[in-house]
């Protein structure tokens, strides 16, 4: 019998019931912190990607949203990363965000997808219509889109106090060469781009790279669009996960993510509670050294094809 993601949350959910830890903020470590380079702020270390939070605001997806949502902060996490091209999701994240009353408690990211001037100002204007707050932490160009254009806006406003960071992002091996040259000639705070135990491209330059220039990086696709769950199945943890308090597959995944030298950011799509509680946990305990990284790899390779 194949057994689900949900099934082995709430299995160690019963265990730590049994021994009397019945409060989650008590019975777990804190969370694991990663230091922004530019600034020397600290943000928990998994966030929460919002691709598809998105449909309408009376859907019976919203109360499964809030809950997500109330859940992630509940147990301590900030990092919120969304974009006007996810459909609504600014609009859904600006509702829930308000409805809880934690827009002040979380760390908000977000992008312009815009290639001239006007239009990517207004889009960042829309931003803050459905975002709220006076500012965000994070503004991204959108996979490199207008990136010259829209970086010399971002920074005028980063000036001005409407956001703490500047960043660009991509989701694709072709647009890495590109990314580098940007990082090559921009002051960027951050990049985004994807990584995961099964798709290390990034490690090859971009990210030794972010890890030499101070740059601070957000991971989206950290579950590899979902191969790594594919390639592992139904089988049982190996021994090594319990060496880094790792409790579920997708805390294994996102702690090999975390334990770049980096300091990488996860960011996984993240709409079910269950999921956001689970994610979090990645937060915890320890990480993957360099030797144990490199059996990962080579636990995972095979399995990939």
């Amino acid at each position: 019998m194949k057994i689900t993601r949900r099934q082995l949350i709430q299995a160690g959910a019963g265990l730590a019931t049994g021994a009397g830890l019945c409060n989650p903020l008590l019975a777990q470590p804190p969370l694991n912190m990663v230091t922004i380079p530019s600034s020397g702020q600290q943000v928990p270390g998994v966030g929460i990607g919002c691709r598809n939070y998105r449909g309408s605001l009376n859907s019976a997806d919203m109360p499964v949203f809030r809950d997500t949502f109330a859940t992630y902060h509940r147990l301590g996490g900030k990092v919120v990363d969304t974009s006007p091209n996810y459909g609504n999701s600014e609009e859904i994240i600006g509702r829930l965000m308000d409805e809880l009353g934690i827009r002040e408690d979380l760390w908000v990211a977000t992008k312009v997808d815009r290639e001239d001037r006007a239009s990517g100002i207004a889009r960042m204007e829309r931003s803050f219509e459905l975002l709220g707050g006076d500012s965000f932490e994070l503004m991204q160009v959108h996979n490199l889109r207008g990136v010259e254009i829209q970086l010399e806006t971002m920074a005028a406003w980063k000036e001005q106090g409407l956001f703490r960071y500047i960043g660009v992002t991509t989701s694709s091996d072709r647009q890495y060469e590109a990314l580098a040259d940007v990082m090559n000639h921009h002051t960027l705070d951050f990049i985004q781009l994807d990584y995961s135990l099964g798709n290390r491209n990034a490690n090859d330059r971009l990210l030794p790279m972010a890890l030499d220039k101070g740059v601070a990086v957000l991971v989206n696709l950290p579950f590899g669009r979902g191969r790594l769950f594919n390639a592992v199945g139904d089988r049982s943890l190996p021994d090594w996960a319990a060496d880094i308090d790792a409790t579920s597959w997708a805390q294994v995944f996102l702690k090999y993510v975390m334990s770049h030298p980096s300091g990488a950011i996860p960011i996984p799509g993240t709409t079910k509670p269950h999921h956001a509680e689970d994610n979090l946990s990645a937060a915890r305990g320890r990480l993957p050294d360099a030797n144990l990284r490199r059996e990962m790899e080579n636990f995972i390779d095979p399995l990939l094809g």
